[in-house]
């Protein structure tokens, strides 16, 4: 995937970073072969996800990672130039193109380069509910959180959507956006996303895949919104997937091929003509 110079990005354009929370690298890429996701499709790099590895194989450790400049990494032996990195000695991944900020994290790095950093939580980990799940949205300047964002929402995404563009349409013109936005759909329980199925009967990988049907039928107006007042660059991936049975493992949390291989994909929406 090609590299872009991030010191020409980073002040100039809005930047969206949209994580499929737990959604599978093998299901992503048969949706797309498939036409069952056009609107992520057609954004995509060759119509194609490109496979990676993980930081995590849960939400908060994977996130953490991210945050800190550690997106999930190319399939291959590195160094991988990074997008984003701390100032770090010694990094190997640490390149011409890559944007370097004196700060922990990038949420910070961005803030101090004038941008306005919002998170639109999805799953616990960003409820502020305890200590725990107040740590990933303290980062942010704004940072919100509801039930109909969460995992058991089945309109969570539309609800994502719909507040993303009332912070968008409540910016002076002239501020930057670093949104953040934690997709809730993907993960467990997503039964109720696929015709047909009951509680009783629970998650499958089908049912996962048509939570992914329900973000691509959606995603569009999210596009639509980072990319209305100017450029926007777009990280879309998954933090990490999750098994259905593989093996005899079921979720995530562990060191399994189907919890450490994730869809990736990053590229330029373009602004208003």
């Amino acid at each position: 995937m090609q590299q872009p110079d991030m010191n020409s990005v980073v002040g100039v354009d809005d930047i969206l970073m949209v994580t499929l929370d737990t959604l599978r690298y093998d299901v992503a890429c048969e949706l797309a072969a498939a036409g069952r996701i056009p609107n992520l499709a057609r954004h995509l790099p060759g119509g194609r996800w490109e496979q990676r590895h993980s930081p995590g194989s849960f939400t908060y450790a994977s996130h953490q990672a991210m945050f800190a400049g550690f997106l999930p990494t190319p399939i291959g032996q590195g160094p991988h130039p990074r997008l984003f990195a701390a100032e770090f000695g010694g990094s190997e991944s640490t390149a011409d193109r890559t944007f370097v900020f004196a700060d922990s994290n990038i949420v910070a790095g961005l803030h101090n380069t004038g941008y306005h950093t919002v998170c639109i939580g999805g799953v616990g980990f960003f409820n502020r509910r305890g200590a725990l799940g107040s740590v990933l949205p303290d980062l942010f300047d704004e940072a919100h959180w509801s039930p109909e964002l969460g995992v058991t929402s089945p309109t969570s995404f539309e609800s994502q959507v719909e507040l993303t563009a009332q912070i968008v349409d409540g910016l002076d013109p002239g501020q930057r956006l670093f949104l953040f936005v934690n997709v809730s759909a993907l993960h467990q329980p997503n039964w109720f996303h696929a015709d047909g199925a009951t509680a009783d009967a629970g998650d499958t990988r089908e049912t996962h895949a048509a939570a992914l049907e329900y973000v691509d039928r959606h995603i569009g107006r999210l596009f639509d919104s980072m990319s209305s007042r100017r450029r926007c660059f777009a990280i879309v991936c998954s933090d990490h997937g999750t098994a259905y049975g593989e093996d005899g493992y079921t979720g995530h949390r562990l060191g399994h091929p189907v919890v450490w291989t994730v869809p990736y994909a990053h590229f330029f929406l373009d602004g208003p003509r």
